[in-house]
């Protein structure tokens, strides 16, 4: 079952995204006349998610302002306008409105293609909470747009993950979603840092899990990513 919870973060400054956000965060720049953060509130939406708790910080009025016109999903804000706390501090201050059931986190900057149904959904379907910590969801190499490293990830048969490390390529790259135990983060300090300080920590235990996206994934993180993702999607959508 898909959890009912997820996290969105959209509190980062934006700044490869210049100069589309000179006045707005990067999660209100609009891909294919759609902004950024409601692209993936769809996705939630159509995974059967209740409930997004979103982290502001830039331009934080507007993007409050614009969440308050969605009624098919429950909007939280989880307010870091006094200080950015980057990826995983992110998720530790949001901690107290998150629960303790699984729950999906997502960045604003990936726009995926779904040839397979929800991608999410099949990312909760197969989260096991007794043998993993966090399940991400997985983009081959050949299929991205955006991205501009050599891989992130080795996966396994049983969909165990280690780092690229010293390798000079890995197949699968991180698309910016993933399914956790909500309590990965309760041994961190409250202060900025990166999820990939737990995603190490998780990789040891072997709890640190991936799930192939299964389609085409567009990495929208700054203005060239973002005219080749419409181009991209001009061409796939369907005629009118």
């Amino acid at each position: 079952m898909t959890p009912e919870t997820a996290m969105v973060l959209a509190a980062g400054l934006g700044t490869r995204m210049k100069p589309l956000t000179n006045d707005r965060p990067k999660a209100l720049v609009q891909v294919n006349g759609r902004a950024l953060i409601d692209h993936v509130l769809d996705r939630l939406v159509a995974a059967g998610v209740k409930c997004a708790v979103v982290n502001v910080h830039a331009f934080a009025d507007l993007l409050e302002a614009h969440l308050k016109r969605r009624n098919d999903i429950q909007i939280i804000i989880s307010d870091e306008r006094a200080q950015l706390m980057e990826t995983g501090g992110g998720l530790k201050q949001a901690r107290p409105l998150l629960g303790d059931a699984p729950i999906i986190v997502a960045n604003i900057d990936s726009v995926w293609e779904e040839p397979n149904g929800s991608a999410i959904a099949r990312l909760a379907r197969g989260y096991d909470p007794k043998r993993m910590g966090a399940r991400l969801m997985l983009a081959a190499i050949d299929q991205c747009l955006g991205f501009e490293g050599a891989g992130d990830f080795f996966m396994y048969a049983a969909g165990e993950l280690t780092f690229r490390g010293d390798a000079p390529s890995s197949p699968w790259a991180y698309t910016g979603v993933q399914i956790i135990d909500p309590a990965i983060v309760d041994p961190e300090p409250l202060e900025p840092f990166s999820f990939t300080r737990i995603w190490r920590r998780l990789a040891g235990e072997g709890r640190l899990h991936g799930a192939p996206l299964g389609g085409y994934w567009m990495h929208v993180g700054d203005p060239q990513a973002k005219a080749e993702a419409e181009a991209r999607m001009a061409v796939a959508a369907p005629a009118a």
